[in-house]
């Protein structure tokens, strides 16, 4: 999960703000660049193609590796050579091409991260995915760090061609995962045919032929998946979707004030490279593998709502760092606890998540739920800085914690409810 992890965190900057860093050496226009926040579409929209990575095996791949790690690999070489092709674009001329290769390594990426979410649920019980959670957040660290400042600090030593080359080479960690890992799924389990709605659909249809293969595939695939959350659930559906979309709210709607914020605190840049660099990235590892140890210890729910609480305390702790002026020792602390809290809540985050879905619709289910948790944090963040230059700071950040107070409502009460995880 380490090595997966970095390997699910390598593309990540590098068709974001690296990305966005080499445009703007180049003198790209700040217009043009703007565009290419919308690559990140494809993350948001994954589970549109889940159920084909699911369900579809690959010629060859599948019978060498199995489903999960035949697509993953897959995903993997289109990333090296996206990134590969990458290298070899002038931004300055090829402007469209940079875009376009920038959102194949992205689709691809969004795919692999399908394949290793499926992977990595399907191989181990509930109990042990927080602690599978956190090694794989310490791996995706690990990459943005080696994709972030290591790429910016490469491409002013060797130029920007030459760091994106360098960054497609590391794809080979994720490559080498793939070739010592144990695949955990059974074609059994994959076969559309031992799906009972997918027998009730046979019994039922009067037609035959490729027509209703193609509707046994659809039922199978797309249907399924979505009828059995629904089924396993039951009316406690409602309130687990609303913690899904609602969890990462508080976190997600104050993240693009979080900068602008130290700036006008009056903080250098390099003060909070320095600070967020070193105490974010150090605290945001250090709280995801204590939030993958202490669940086997106190039980997945209670830190769910230790989350939750914590990162609404952090957000009041922006607040107070508004009112303290360009104090570096204020900036530490709160960075420290924010980032601890942001690694924690993700892991058993995380974990929780994996405890909702069916291990015949691993990879649909997850890419479901895995997209719509950063989408109401994505709407409600859209306004931040209107509410910033209107009421401040002060009122932002203590509006952003309390928007956090449903997801610990809802943890809370699910916490009572314990049957919403035992069908997994």
């Amino acid at each position: 999960m380490l090595l997966l992890g970095f390997s699910a965190g390598l593309p990540f900057m590098l068709v974001f703000s690296t990305l966005t860093a080499w445009l703007r050496t180049e003198e790209v226009s700040r217009t043009a660049i703007g565009f290419f926040a919308w690559v990140g579409v494809t993350y948001s929209i994954k589970v549109l193609w889940a159920p084909v990575i699911d369900r579809v095996a690959l010629p060859g791949l599948t019978l060498w590796l199995g489903q999960r790690r035949g697509w993953m690999l897959l995903a993997q070489l289109f990333i090296m050579v996206g990134l590969a092709l990458m290298a070899f674009t002038d931004p300055t001329t090829q402007l469209t091409q940079l875009a376009l290769l920038a959102v194949m390594v992205a689709f691809a990426s969004a795919t692999q991260d399908i394949t290793i979410d499926a992977f990595r649920i399907e191989s181990e019980d509930v109990r042990f995915q927080a602690a599978m959670a956190g090694t794989y957040v310490l791996g995706y660290r690990m990459a943005l760090l080696a994709t972030g400042a290591g790429a910016l600090f490469l491409a002013d030593w060797v130029g920007w061609h030459n760091a994106y080359l360098m960054m497609a080479a590391l794809v080979l960690v994720g490559m080498m995962a793939v070739m010592i890992s144990k695949e955990p799924t059974s074609q059994a389990a994959l076969d559309i045919e031992k799906d009972p709605l997918v027998q009730a659909y046979r019994a039922k249809t009067a037609s035959s032929g490729w027509i209703a293969d193609i509707g046994a595939w659809v039922t199978g695939a797309i249907v399924a998946p979505f009828l059995d959350f629904w089924r396993r659930l039951g009316w406690l559906a409602l309130p687990v979707l609303a913690l899904v979309g609602l969890y990462k709210v508080s976190d997600i709607s104050m993240a693009a004030m979080a900068n602008p914020l130290y700036i006008d605190l009056g903080f250098s840049l390099s003060e909070i490279g320095l600070v967020s660099g070193l105490f974010g990235v150090a605290m945001t590892i250090g709280g995801g593998l204590f939030g993958g140890m202490v669940v086997a210890r106190f039980g997945l729910m209670r830190m769910m709502v230790a989350g939750a609480v914590g990162v609404c305390v952090t957000n009041l702790m922006f607040a107070w760092l508004a009112t303290q002026g360009p104090q570096l020792w204020a900036l530490a602390l709160t960075i420290t606890a924010d980032n601890f809290f942001v690694g924690f809540s993700a892991t058993v985050f995380i974990a929780w998540l994996s405890g909702l879905v069916s291990l015949r619709y691993t990879a649909t289910q997850y890419a479901l739920l895995s997209s719509f948790m950063t989408l109401p944090g994505k709407l409600l963040g859209g306004p931040s800085g209107y509410i910033v230059d209107h009421s401040g700071y002060v009122f932002f950040f203590v509006y952003a914690s309390a928007l956090g107070i449903p997801a610990m409502v809802l943890a809370i009460y699910l916490m009572r409810q314990p049957k919403h995880l035992s069908a997994h």
